[in-house]
């Protein structure tokens, strides 16, 4: 039945109602009735629960104005303002039923205080002599009658009405901050992903060259003692270098710094000496001129490259090379890394990295495709050149 309101909201309703209350006595005590005052302190009562329980209010409003036409000596005063403030938070802050309730009061209580105000004083002082010579005729009467409820109407509608308003009013905006809260948490889950995705593409490829690197070097160290040291050399290298890029996407996650450089066409080079460095032949060409790229959509060929050349690391016959080719055109760039299969292996295009890379290159403006032809496994990316 009660609302749960906050400190300052609870304190501004006592001070109003305590206001109201002495606003209407020094109004009331005018005429010396005990029974205005206790009218009003209902009146008031109904006004300091309006806001915390509607339904309550609207009904020890009803009790005061029914006490008031009860009692011959009270008379419409000051007090029953309060039913406007009543009827506005029936409609601003009431459930469906109270809400309606109070719609139909003001109905009601149109019709009741037009009798009130008007029908009851004309009968109770002229009686059956409505109608006749000198006295009140009756279509003056309805005349009245109709035009006190219409405007009774007009005035308790109308308080309603501005409660249906800022009812709306607060729902609409309550749902846009919703939907913007929503949004946000979409972003954020997008950026999440988008680091989960870099985080997979960096072990990935660091583990599959320090794998790599190791097992040359214990295949090497009887033959070629040097190869050791450079093997190390690599392996120290690439784990440093992975511990880096974990630590800014650590960071990224936490939120704690700001936006940090990201991969490029000009870090091609070095990722592809890392690999060559690791026991891996990769033949490397270009055709057409070459054209820029968003930092998007370079962002999105350095994984690709990355997670395919590593794939072929893992899983690819080592004694073939791998070709990476890219062909420019006009309108955009196809990427095309292609190795031999491992005798008996079998790379499936559902893992987590290849499921990673149509993301990344859907989100680019372009698309990936990856499956064997033949004994070969080929991994092919298009990506459109952007205006």
């Amino acid at each position: 039945m009660f609302r749960t309101l906050t400190r300052p909201q609870l304190v501004v309703d006592l001070i109003l109602a305590g206001l109201f209350g002495l606003i209407g006595l020094a109004f009331t005590l005018r005429g010396g009735n005990w029974l205005d005052i206790a009218v009003l302190l209902v009146f008031a009562a109904a006004l300091a629960l309006r806001r915390a329980a509607p339904g309550l209010a609207l009904a020890v409003a009803w009790a005061a104005a029914i006490l008031q036409m009860a009692t011959p000596a009270t008379t419409p005063d000051f007090s029953d303002f309060a039913a406007l403030g009543v009827l506005y938070c029936t409609a601003a802050y009431g459930g469906r039923v109270v809400r309606w309730v109070g719609l139909a009061s003001a109905g009601v209580g149109a019709v009741i205080a037009t009798v009130y105000l008007i029908i009851v004083p004309v009968v109770r002082e002229y009686g059956s002599k409505i109608g006749t010579t000198g006295y009140p005729q009756v279509e003056d009467t309805v005349r009245s009658s109709i035009a006190a409820f219409i405007g009774l109407l007009a005035l308790l509608g109308l308080s309603w009405t501005l409660g249906q308003l800022a009812r709306i009013y607060r729902r609409a905006r309550d749902s846009r901050r919703a939907q913007i809260a929503a949004e946000q948490e979409v972003i954020t889950e997008q950026e999440r992903n988008r680091i989960a995705r870099d985080m997979h593409d960096v072990v990935a490829h660091s583990l599959a060259v320090v794998i790599a690197q190791a097992d040359g070097a214990r295949y090497a160290r009887a033959s070629d003692p040097a190869a050791v040291d450079t093997a190390l050399t690599t392996i120290a290298a690439t784990a440093r270098e992975a511990l880096g890029d974990v630590r800014v996407l650590l960071s990224q996650l936490r939120h704690s710094e700001g936006e940090s450089p990201q991969p490029a066409l000009d870090d091609l080079d070095r990722l592809v000496e890392q690999l060559r460095d690791s026991g891996l032949t990769i033949d490397r060409s270009s055709s057409g001129p070459p054209h820029p790229l968003p930092a998007g959509q370079q962002l999105a060929v350095f994984r690709i490259v990355q997670e395919a050349l590593t794939n072929a690391l893992r899983h690819g016959d080592a004694a073939s090379s791998v070709t990476l080719d890219f062909t420019w055109t006009d309108k955009d760039v196809i990427v095309t890394v292609a190795n031999a299969l491992r005798s008996g292996a079998v790379q499936s295009p559902g893992g987590h990295g290849l499921a990673g890379l149509r993301e990344r290159a859907t989100l680019a403006g372009g698309s990936v495709t990856a499956g064997p032809d033949g004994q070969r496994w080929i991994v092919r990316a298009r990506l459109g050149r952007q205006a």
